[in-house]
Parts: structure tokens; C-alpha cells; sequence
């Protein structure tokens, strides 16, 4: 099991440990970056963003459970991305829970993108703030597309992705569970597959180095309705 680094209390009173491959994911960053001619200042403040990303769509997440009465245990960030630990929940719960996490991250995409679009225009209608607007408006545009990217990664429906978990609380709504588990576990095997050409394009383009790789096994044994999750 992975060791927490770094631990704080964050928002709503909320626990975040922080684990070991964060680092690693850093030092990894760091040197790509430093091979292609990069700056490790552009870089720091790239990993900030990320992490500040994923905190915050796991705050969503944490905010979800703790609307319904749930309490929420501790916030966990690792070099995947992360999870919010919470009293167990039922079925209705979860849909909200589950939902909350993509949803901040495309409200802070439509956030941070109108900030950026607004910094601009005064940026060229009054001098003063130029400098300031050169500075801030490509970090801003950085941030909007990678929470729009976090939304698009979270809903690919593989476990244990909020893509994956939603797309089995959708199919309970018209098929038994057993039924929606393996429907679910199908779909999951088809994206398991398009995982790894999807993991080398995306870094090839972006120099993004994804750390999770969902699980081929657990995805058809629910196809074949040998497991749950």
C-alpha cells in the first residue's frame, strides 16, 4: 500500500492525504520536461493545476455524499488521480455522489474559460492590465481544457472511473443488477482494449503520462458474470 507523504484538513473540515506517487508523478514530469528543453517553474505550476483539479472533483464528490447526510472519511490524491472515502451509500446516493466529481470539473471548465475570455477583453481595452492579462490568460486557458479533458477522461465507462459507475447506475434503471453488470463489464472489455493505442496517442500529443490502466480481468469477469463490483 501506497505511504501518505503529506496530510492536511481541506475544505468542509474534509482529510486529504496525499500518497508517495504524487512525487513520483512530479519527478516524472520533471524529467520529461527537462529532456525536451522545458522549464521546471512552467512545469511546477502545470502539476499544481492538475492536482488542484483533481482535489476539487473529488471535493465534488465529497460534497455529494455529505448533502445526503454521509459522512465523508478522508480525500486520497495518488499519481492516478484519487478518491473520496465515504460511510457506505446506497443506490440513490451514489447517483448524485458520483455524478458531483465530472460535474465540477465542466462547471470549472466553464468557469475558468469565461475568466480567461473576460481577463482578455480588459486586457485590450485598458493598458494597465496587459502585462497582468499576458501573464494569467494562458494559464487560465491551461487550467479550462484540463478540467475539460479530467471530465472526458472520468467518463469513460470503465471501472473504477465515474464513467464506468455511472453507466452501471444508468442500466439498473432498465435492467435487473445482474443484468446491468454484465452489460456493463461488455462495454468496459471494449474500452479496456482502447485503452493502451488511447494511452500512447495521448502522449505522443500532450506529454500527458497517464498512471491508470483499468482492469481487463475484472471487466470480463462482469461480462461473464462471474464478479461485481
Amino acid at each position: 500500500m501506497e505511504q501518505t507523504v503529506f496530510s492536511f484538513r481541506g475544505l468542509f473540515g474534509v482529510p486529504v492525504e496525499v500518497r508517495q506517487s504524487v512525487a513520483i508523478l512530479a519527478l516524472m514530469m520533471a524529467g520529461f520536461s527537462l529532456m525536451r528543453g522545458g522549464s521546471l517553474v512552467i512545469t511546477a505550476i502545470f502539476l499544481c493545476i492538475l492536482i488542484a483539479s483533481v482535489y476539487l472533483h473529488e471535493l465534488g464528490h465529497a460534497w455529494g455524499a455529505r448533502v445526503q447526510g454521509l459522512t465523508v472519511n478522508r480525500i486520497v490524491l495518488h499519481g492516478g488521480g484519487g478518491f473520496c472515502e465515504h460511510r457506505r451509500s446506497s443506490f440513490k446516493q451514489d447517483e448524485l455522489i458520483v455524478a458531483m466529481g465530472p460535474l465540477v470539473n465542466l462547471a470549472l471548465w466553464a468557469v475558468l474559460g469565461l475568466g480567461q475570455e473576460a481577463v482578455y477583453q480588459l486586457a485590450i481595452s485598458d493598458p494597465s492590465w496587459a502585462r497582468f492579462g499576458i501573464a494569467i490568460v494562458p494559464w487560465l486557458g491551461l487550467a479550462a481544457t484540463m478540467n475539460l479533458f479530467l471530465f472526458f477522461y472520468n467518463m469513460v465507462p470503465v471501472l473504477p472511473l465515474d464513467g464506468g459507475r455511472l453507466l452501471q447506475i444508468g442500466l439498473r434503471r432498465f435492467w435487473p443488477p445482474a443484468q446491468a453488470i454484465r452489460i456493463a463489464g461488455a462495454i468496459g472489455v471494449v474500452f479496456c482494449i482502447l485503452w493502451f493505442p488511447m494511452l500512447i496517442w495521448v502522449f505522443l500529443n500532450t506529454g500527458w503520462l497517464l498512471f491508470f490502466i483499468p482492469s481487463l480481468a475484472l471487466h470480463l469477469a462482469m461480462a461473464r458474470g462471474e464478479a461485481h463490483y
